[in-house]
This record gives structure tokens, C-alpha cells and sequence, in this order.
């Protein structure tokens, strides 16, 4: 066989594909990222928040020069019925301490920097041109790339080309995932002075915070919202499993969610004035370990949301920082493989041993019944918000007439839904998480 044009080629450059030409680069090797938008982030969309730990592990020191937002050192959770909302508000010192920090970001500028950093490693890019197939020899291995009219030949492939990976359904023969596994997030930026911001939020100048909400900003369906502060700016969304977007049944189409959750009485103060400066929209893996696929094969490797690495716990949504601890053990696994001559599937072996010993399939193994618990718990999302409104009208409202004590103010709201019934539904909910 003809000698390859490089060592490697990685189909594209969000975190996972950027940090595995950046190890790859780094160690020497020739490395080709091929990216089908116009710059490196062109078409990603996140609520906009990175755990440090995996990213520190790259850039030991990534807060001087990386393009980060604030550093988050809030955190609100939120149940929403359509008229009012019940919200747990939490700040502490751990929250900002190293290796437990967490920042929010702007895709397309964080994503240029990552590129920044593979190329000045010495990986070459090529933009706007999307991977059509993947080039295969006699025996089936993964050789290459084809783009356009032009076919590439390399070692090894790192496929990280995001969720929709089409490259892994069509030659790679991973299954497409399954509606309720694929969620459509929509997202909003609003300009905001930095002072207003940090007025609003109760937050130290420079800090941030991050909310999540359940309830009516779906309209009681599957799903959340979400908000974090940037430095003069505001994210906000919603996330909606793909097999309710689709559902022809459904009333309210995503858009209008959106509108209403904008609108309502909880979040419209927060963005009072600002201005909408920045609208997308982006598929999410919500499916956790039983929706990651195989990703190893001969002479390629499946990485980031390619392979379903996310996570949405309710309380805690991650993405970024598995797609950097997987991009950097992909690319070490392909180093590896290439110094010793061997990018077959035992040969890449390696990036396989590393995912099942880190906190990347740990993690999703641990937590891997949420997804179905969080699917077949309707009340989670319509009565419990409205369960919360009625204790805590019960608790605070004050109108001149004798009170009963709390329990007995308490207790009729709980026994009209089942008390056994609300203790099945929480204990399975805890023993999944």
C-alpha cells in the first residue's frame, strides 16, 4: 500500500477533535482536521458551560489564555408551573475552587482557541468542506477520508464531527439513535451590561451562575430549560427530547416553548432590556451509556458526541468536558498506535482501556438509568411544579385567618396525589442517581 498522506485525520473540531489533533501534533505527528464549517465552531451550540478538571489536564494553564466567560459560582434550580416558580439557590467557595471549578463559554470563540492550540501544535486544517465517507481497504480498514472529489489517505481517522455522526451510521454501521435518546436544544444570546448581570444574579463582579428549570418551560413535557451568564451576555434555552419536537400531536412546537419560557413571570425580569443578538439550534444525546456505541474500529476512532458522551442529570448537564477527556485519549491512543506500527482495532486498543478506567464511561455507567427514569416520570415535569406552588402558597401566605399548624397545612396537599405514590416515584428517582 502507498504511503498515507498523514498520520492522522480528524473529522472535525469541536472539543473532542480539536484537543485529539492537538495531542496528536503535539507528539509529532502529521495531523489533518477537517472541519465543514467556515471556522471552528461555526455550528456548535451549548448552553454554554465547561467542568475545568479534563481541560486543566490539556492546558495546565488554559484560565490565562482561553476565551472563558465567568467562572460559575451559582447555582439555581428551578420547578416552573405557568404562573410561578419554586427555585433552590446555592453559592459556595468549592464551587470556584481548582479542579472543581466550572466556566461558562461561547462556542464559536472557544472553539477557535482549541483550533488555535492544534494548529500552533502543528496540525494542518481545512474548513468548509464536510466528510462525505470513509475510505476503507480490501480488508475494511479505515484508510482515509473522502471529501468532495478529493480522497485523503491517513493511519488512523478520529471521527468527532458532533451528534448527528453520519459518518458512524453509514461507515462505520453504528446504529442511528433511537428519538428519546436525541434531544433538540434551542438557544438565545442576550446582550446585558456585566453590572446588570451580576446585580441580577447576586453574584460577585467576574462570577457567574447557571440555572436549570423543569416544569412548564417544556409545557410539561420532557425536557428543561436553561441560563448562564457571560460576561455581557445571557444564554438561554430550552432542550426537548427529538420524539416530542417530532410528534405531530404535540401543540406547542419548540419555538413557542421557547417564547413562553421568555415570558414567563420567573425568567422575563432577567432579560428585561437586553437585546437578541444570537439565535441556534443544535441536537443533543440524552440516551447516557445505552447510547453509546462502539468506538474503536480498524484504523478509526469515535469520539465526543459522536460516541453519546453527554450527560443530563436534571441537576447537572455535561458535554464539553467529556468531549476534551475523550478527544485527549483518543489522540493518545492513536499515538501510541502509530509508534508502534499498528492502527488496526488491537492496535487502538488502548483509547478503549482508557474510556472504561476514567470518569467518562464511569460516570455514564453509574447514572446510566436516569434517562429512563427521567422519560416515564410525567409528574416530575406537570404536578410536582405544581405541587411545590401549592406548599409553599401554604407555607408564606398570610391572610388574617387562624393558622393550622405546618404538618396539617402540609399533609392534604401531599395525600391528594398518593403518599405512597410520591415515595415510590422519589426513592426510584435517588436509587438512579
Amino acid at each position: 500500500m502507498a504511503e498515507a498522506d498523514f498520520d492522522a485525520i480528524v473529522v472535525g473540531s469541536g472539543c473532542a477533535g480539536a484537543v485529539a489533533a492537538y495531542e496528536l501534533a503535539k507528539a509529532g505527528k502529521s495531523v489533518l482536521v477537517v472541519e465543514r464549517g467556515n471556522f471552528a465552531g461555526a455550528k456548535n451550540m451549548t448552553g454554554g458551560r465547561i467542568y475545568s478538571h479534563s481541560l486543566k489536564k490539556v492546558f495546565p494553564d488554559f484560565e490565562q489564555e482561553a476565551p472563558l466567560e465567568r467562572k460559575i459560582t451559582h447555582e439555581r434550580m428551578a420547578f416552573m408551573d405557568p404562573e410561578s416558580q419554586m427555585a433552590i439557590d446555592f453559592t459556595s467557595p468549592e464551587l470556584a475552587e481548582e479542579a472543581k471549578d466550572s466556566y461558562s463559554v461561547l462556542r464559536a470563540p472557544f472553539d477557535q482557541w482549541l483550533a488555535s492550540k492544534a494548529e500552533d501544535a502543528g496540525a494542518e486544517y481545512i474548513y468548509g468542506i464536510a466528510v462525505e465517507e470513509l475510505l476503507k481497504d480490501e480488508r475494511g480498514k479505515v484508510v482515509g477520508v473522502r471529501a468532495g472529489e478529493d480522497e485523503i489517505t491517513a493511519e488512523v481517522t478520529i471521527v468527532a464531527e458532533g451528534v448527528n455522526s453520519l459518518l458512524c451510521e453509514r461507515s462505520l454501521g453504528n446504529p442511528r439513535p433511537k428519538p428519546s435518546q436525541m434531544a433538540v436544544g434551542i438557544k438565545q444570546v442576550f446582550e446585558l451590561p456585566a453590572a446588570q448581570i451580576e446585580d441580577r444574579f447576586l453574584v460577585p463582579e467576574g462570577e457567574g451562575a447557571a440555572m436549570l428549570f423543569v416544569g412548564d418551560c417544556t409545557h410539561g413535557n420532557v425536557g428543561g430549560g436553561f441560563l448562564y451568564t457571560n460576561k455581557d451576555s445571557i444564554s438561554l434555552g430550552l432542550v426537548a427530547t427529538i420524539s416530542l419536537a417530532a410528534d405531530g400531536a404535540n401543540e406547542t412546537p419548540v419555538y413557542q416553548m421557547l417564547e413562553d419560557f421568555k415570558n414567563h413571570p420567573a425568567v422575563a425580569p432577567i432579560i428585561r432590556g437586553a437585546k437578541l443578538v444570537e439565535h441556534s439550534g443544535h441536537m443533543v444525546p440524552e440516551g447516557g451509556y445505552d447510547m453509546v456505541p462502539r468506538y474503536v474500529f480498524d484504523g478509526a476512532l469515535v469520539a465526543g458526541e459522536s460516541a453519546g458522551l453527554c450527560m443530563n442529570m436534571g441537576y447537572q448537564v455535561r458535554g464539553m468536558d467529556f468531549a476534551v477527556a475523550s478527544g485527549q485519549m483518543a489522540g493518545l491512543a492513536a499515538v501510541k498506535a502509530l509508534n508502534a506500527g499498528d492502527t488496526s482495532a488491537s492496535g487502538l486498543s488502548s483509547y478503549k482501556t482508557a474510556m472504561e478506567d476514567s470518569f467518562v464511561i464511569k460516570d455514564l455507567e453509574t447514572f446510566r438509568r436516569w434517562p429512563h427514569v427521567m422519560e416515564g416520570w410525567s409528574n416530575m415535569f406537570t404536578d410536582y411544579p405544581v405541587m411545590a406552588r401549592e406548599i409553599f402558597n401554604a407555607l408564606f401566605s398570610v391572610d388574617g385567618e387562624p393558622q393550622k399548624p405546618l404538618a396539617r397545612r402540609m399533609m392534604p396537599i401531599v395525600k391528594k396525589r398518593g403518599l405512597l405514590k410520591l415515595a415510590g416515584e422519589v426513592r426510584k428517582a435517588v436509587k438512579s442517581l
